[in-house]
């Protein structure tokens, strides 16, 4: 008879409390799989965004080389000025 009434307690009390926390760590995962997604789109999404990093590296070169001659063919100019 004691055998019974523990099971009865067992599935009164202890399954549902076991389900209800159980549902709580699924859901705790659920939300870190979607926040990991979303990670992983941003990521690929900044990956995409290098792929043009050579081709602005070099245009910044050359912008640095021309404003460097302008440079030095002024600084020759008031060189003379002030000589």
């Amino acid at each position: 008879m004691l055998w019974w009434i523990g099971n009865l307690i067992l599935l009164a009390v202890v399954v549902p409390v076991a389900v209800a926390l159980l549902n709580r760590v699924l859901a705790a995962i659920e939300r870190i799989r979607k926040a990991s997604d979303d990670i992983l789109a941003g990521g690929v999404g900044v990956i995409g965004e290098l792929d043009t990093t050579r081709d602005l590296l070099a245009t910044t070169d050359e912008t640095i080389e021309e404003v460097a001659d302008g440079a030095v063919r002024y600084a020759g100019s008031v060189g003379k000025l002030l000589g």
